[in-house]
């Protein structure tokens, strides 16, 4: 059975205030549209989530069944993840840390990452899983800030 190890670190700019961050990151219909092929994302008990997502990368194409559990929360501040997926392609295993900071009503987001990837998947090669995983990191922190004003420009219009 073969394993990669996966790394990433990478940071993000919200056009948006840290407490309308942090408010939404948690939330379950703001992630499920922000997850990158995501089929279903829900939480199952406090701070534990289930989900099933495509996994597109190079010739890799498979369905993760993927459990996230909050590990660590200080609002608002930092959140820590345990992240555990199994696909037909092999499995994976991280952590991710997630560090907000505010300057002049701009949160400023470092995501750091680290798994292991087995399987046939494991056996894809460094270079396409560290593409595959940053695009995909990429992908949800644009789409979530979409989504977070979105949620907060519906909120605006009930309130007219």
């Amino acid at each position: 059975m073969g394993g990669e190890t996966v790394e990433i670190e990478y940071k993000y700019r919200f056009g948006l205030p840290r407490s309308m961050v942090w408010k939404y990151i948690k939330n379950e219909k703001v992630l499920k549209k922000s997850l990158p092929g995501c089929k279903s994302f829900s939480e199952t008990s406090p701070g534990v989530y289930m989900g099933e997502m495509e996994i597109n990368m190079g010739p890799i194409q498979d369905l993760f069944k993927l459990e996230i559990h909050l590990a660590e929360e200080k609002s608002p501040a930092l959140l820590r993840l345990k992240i555990n997926g199994d696909g037909s392609l092999g499995q994976m295993n991280g952590t991710a840390l997630l560090i907000f900071k505010e300057n002049q009503g701009v949160t400023h987001l470092t995501c750091k990452a680290k798994g292991e990837v087995s399987g046939a998947l494991g056996l894809a090669g460094k270079r396409i899983l560290d593409t595959g995983a940053t695009k995909g990191v990429e992908t949800f922190f644009l789409q979530l800030e979409k989504e977070i004003k979105r949620k907060l420009y519906d909120v605006k219009k009930r309130n007219r």
